[in-house]
């Protein structure tokens, strides 16, 4: 059956197809690294992130189109844009026709592409807009695979396959469940297969149980099982060798330093936590019971590919390739992928592949590029010949007769066509781009624009030389002094611009999106009043799993962005070993240039909380200790198991947990500011603004804003505040629609060397802020990506106002939605101010009690409260929904729709929870 599908838009770049024919074709799975140094021609200079000026996402220039991500996008060859969420894998079917893309984030599992029409031809998933229905919307990271006769496609799901027949049109029929069984908790979760030559056996990386097997293709029994490294990922044969990458590298020995990986301790750094092996399991298919080989690679080996008498395994945490000879079973060769001498990490190398007359083509994730060498044979050094610029996020590269063919994750970033009213950041986009690869002179030629697209400069890191620079606020070179010695991060939870600021006439907002203005977040509204109004600021990733990550590490590794049609190994990464990049995070970096930190609840996973600990105690509790100065009587204990933010967290500030109120985390925090006075570096977390806790939405939201409002106080009326700086930011946006980009976010610049009354439309992203605090306490940037940012100089002012913030009262009951009062009685809010949107009503309307219920029973069944809360653990369009009725009191159908729904009734409701689906 042919099926021609909607929702897929085709452009043309206005690079055009260049240049030369090759002639190989191979499908690629996923890659590793390790080190040559690429050479750059010198005088390549360009503005780096500052040169977006009040560019705004989505927006189109000359240089491109600007994502979220603090790059334009301006791909080689021609476009085809997947409205249908991010390809997390791909493969070509054995004849060149079709291309299997396993999909997330869009409600679908698989995308199949007719190469020869350039379209969709046909959409599998579990919901009623799909061609073809199965299960499950879980997707691994590899994969999917065809039979060497193209007459099958597995899909690798969390519990094993999916196996299709391939119709003689390309498209998929007769979906069969292919099961591998739990070990204990741990679920399968594949990576890549392998097929034998002759398609009678699948071989499968069991990712979660630390294994490969060899299925039976006709019968799906397990024949055999051979334990490999820690959460095997990519794997590749040759003759009667299987090759698999270990992500996780080696099995850990006695004595090692260890972290946790979905059950199992791998050797890591004591400091960061990240994982310090990687290694290459290699089989004998011909001794099966023979010892499984070990090969040491680069930092979390994912793809690989092979051909005349290599294997190419990409390592993208120490950004480089491996080459071993499949002779020796030696690495023979370390190739760089670091073409900015500025950074050395942070460019993600994800994919292989090697050209029939010698170019090796190396997908860069996050500097959306491939990456272009020369390569004759495994000993024979690589030359590199330049750059070609992709789509957001490349991860897979093969070619199809004399074209090449990427597959971009993120294609042009969340700009799926789903709402009218607005953005959100699951309106993710993937795209498929082809060209035939230029001459190696247009490949140099196009360098210079890669370079461009991504900020990178000469002399970007400025080190001080210890001249005695003048104080400023941001200084222009690392280690010079700042007037600012005190930094504050405050992160909340998911708000979009318009949902809190959209009622801010001097802003470009939209008022018929706000949700919270200005009497359910008085504070913030007073603090953009007096501080500045910065409305074209954007979060970088789509949910808390990247969020958090961007926040703490100025990037989302790999591992996670390729985790996101699963998220079953982890979701928050805090305290898995495969999230976390070898050159650490914000706070060892501060550590590492004398600075002090400390940390109440950011990146915390690990939640001791007494009986009796309910919101409504806790509420009356926070009340006693502000009336009496008495310590509270549900002393908690909160903490990581990163060893180095351990050691500088004030255990009793609770982590996430949305039944803990605000109010009272602020309480903890002032107690330990009054004590002992700020660090150099603070992390604050205040995440009540998410919605889901016992209260309804609007008092979660007011709670979390006289929250905010009361460390500010706290703050600004100390000895600290005249060389203190605050910065207030959502760790993601996804809660809701925005009219310019979902995105977009209500960021805050709180100190006096902020420029005051100022409305700054500039472009910037959680990484430009990242980037300003590593210049106010010298930290040296994290990777390609902070390294290329510019700091936000213009925020600041050389005349400091030290007028101090004071807290303003709620407006809004914070006890409203309670199904129990507190035994100290219900929150009386202050007046509200006429002249703004009203507070939404906690009394449901008549007419919608029915379905308001249902909501109710919905919100029971999420993991929102309790030391095991999970952030953005809902259906995100469900709690959208959600959240979007309870702030309008049950009165408005949400943004684009004509009515009020019902949890089930919710379009898009069938996209899975982000535990499994960002």
């Amino acid at each position: 059956m042919q099926v021609t599908r909607r929702r897929v838009r085709v452009e043309k770049s206005a690079s055009g197809l260049l240049g030369r024919r090759t002639g190989s074709r191979r499908t690629v799975m996923t890659a590793a690294a390790t080190a040559v140094v690429l050479a750059v021609s010198t005088g390549i200079g360009f503005a780096a992130t500052h040169q977006f000026g009040t560019d705004q996402v989505g927006q189109t220039t000359d240089l491109g189109r600007l994502v979220s991500s603090d790059q334009y996008i301006k791909p080689i060859g021609e476009r085809l844009v997947i409205d249908n969420g991010k390809i997390m894998s791909s493969s070509v079917s054995p004849d060149g026709t079709h291309v299997a893309a396993s999909v997330t984030d869009g409600g679908m599992a698989l995308a199949i592409v007719d190469l020869k029409s350039w379209k969709v031809q046909q959409l599998v998933g579990n919901n009623a807009s799909a061609d073809l229905r199965i299960s499950g919307n879980d997707v691994g990271q590899e994969g999917p695979t065809y039979s060497p006769d193209g007459s099958q496609l597995w899909l690798g799901q969390a519990d094993g396959y999916t196996r299709f027949t391939v119709n003689p049109d390309g498209s998929l029929a007769d979906p069969t469940s292919v099961k591998i069984p739990a070990d204990g908790s741990k679920r399968a979760l594949v990576g890549a297969a392998v097929f034998s030559a002759d398609g009678s056996t699948v071989y499968s990386a069991v990712n979660g149980q630390n294994r490969v097997v060899a299925i039976d293709a006709a019968t799906g029994a397990i024949e055999q099982s051979w334990a490999v490294g820690n959460a095997p990922r990519g794997m590749v044969q040759v003759g009667s060798k299987l090759y698999v990458s270990n992500e996780g590298g080696r099995p850990a020995k006695s004595g090692d330093t260890t972290l946790n990986s979905y059950g199992t301790q791998v050797p890591a750094d004591p400091k960061t936590g990240a994982t310090t092996t990687g290694t290459v399991s290699v089989i004998d298919l011909a001794n099966p019971d023979s010892a499984v080989g070990s090969i040491d690679v680069g930092l979390h080996p994912t793809a690989m590919y092979a051909k005349k008498g290599a294997v190419f395994v990409t390592n993208t945490v120490t950004n480089d390739v491996s080459v071993i000879d499949t002779a020796s079973n030696k690495v023979v060769q370390t190739i760089a992928t670091q073409p900015w001498p500025e950074a050395s990490v942070g460019y993600h190398p994800n994919a292989v592949t090697l050209t029939d007359d010698g170019h090796l083509l190396v997908t860069l994730g996050r500097a959306n590029a491939v990456a272009v060498y020369r390569y004759t044979s495994p000993q024979e050094p690589v030359s590199y010949v330049g750059l070609l610029p992709t789509d957001y996020f490349p991860s897979e590269i093969t070619t199809v007769g004399n074209d090449v063919l990427v597959s971009n994750t993120r294609g042009i970033d969340a700009r799926r066509p789903t709402n009218k009213a607005g953005h959100g950041t699951h309106d993710t986009t993937s795209s498929l781009q082809k060209f035939t690869l230029p001459d190696d002179g247009v490949i140099k030629s196009y360098t210079s624009k890669v370079f461009q697209q991504n900020g990178w400069t000469p002399n970007s890191v400025k080190l001080a030389k210890g001249n005695g620079a003048k104080p400023v606020p941001v200084p222009v070179k690392l280690g010079d002094p700042s007037t600012i010695k005190h930094v504050f991060l405050i992160v909340k939870e998911n708000r979009t611009y318009d949902q809190v600021f959209g009622d801010i006439p001097q802003g470009n907002g939209d008022p018929s999106l706000t949700q919270y203005g200005e009497n359910v977040t008085p504070n913030q509204h007073a603090l953009a009043k007096q501080f500045g109004l910065y409305d074209n600021t954007y979060a970088t990733g789509t949910n808390s799993a990247e969020g958090h990550n961007w926040l703490m590490q100025a990037d989302d590794p790999e591992y996670t962005e390729s985790s996101a049609g699963e998220y079953l190994r982890s979701y928050g990464t805090a305290d898995d070993a495969l999230g976390h990049q070898k050159s650490g995070f914000l706070w060892t970096g501060a550590q590492a240039a004398g600075k002090t930190v400390r940390n109440f609840g950011e990146y915390h996973s690990i939640l001791r909380k007494p009986a009796g600990a309910t919101w409504q105690n806790l509420y009356c509790d926070t009340k006693n200790m502000q009336a009496t100065g008495a310590d509270s009587a549900y002393p908690m204990e909160s903490g990581s198991p990163i060893p180095s933010l351990n050691d500088v967290s004030v255990t009793n500030y609770p982590q996430y947990d949305l039944n803990i109120p605000d109010i009272y985390r602020a309480e903890i925090f002032k107690r330990d500011f009054e004590k002992n006075g700020p660090a150099n570096l603070n992390l604050v977390r205040l995440g009540n603004n998410h919605t889901g806790g016992a209260p309804n939405g609007p008092a979660q939201v007011a709670d979390n804003d006289l929250a905010t409002g009361k460390v500010i106080d706290i703050i600004s009326h100390s000895k600290y505040w005249k060389d203190s700086a605050i910065f207030i930011v959502e760790d993601d946006t996804q809660a809701g629609v925005d009219h310019v980009d979902g995105h977009r976010g209500p960021i805050q610049i709180i100190s006096p060397w902020a420029r005051h009354g100022v409305v700054d439309s500039h472009y910037y992203s959680q990484i430009t802020m990242i980037r300003t605090i590593e210049q106010i306490l010298g930290i040296h940037p994290m990777n390609q990506k902070d390294s290329a940012a510019s700091p936000m100089t213009g925020a600041f002012t050389q005349k400091p106002d030290y007028t101090p913030f004071t807290a303003l009262p709620n407006r809004t009951s914070l006890t409203d939605g309670l199904k129990t009062p507190p035994t100290c009685g219900t929150d009386t809010p202050a007046p509200q101010n006429p002249t703004a949107a009203a507070v939404p009503s906690a009394t449901v309307p008549t007419a919608q009690r029915a379905v308001a219920a249902k909501w109710q029973a919905w919100k029971s069944q999420q993991p929102f409260n309790g030391p095991t809360a999970k952030a953005d653990s809902a259906n995100p369009a469900q709690m959208n929904h959600f959240s979007w009725y309870e702030a309008h009191g049950w009165t408005r159908p949400y943004p684009g729709e004509t009515k009020i729904y019902a949890p089930d009734q919710v379009p898009g409701a069938y996209i899975p929870a982000a535990e499994t689906d960002g």
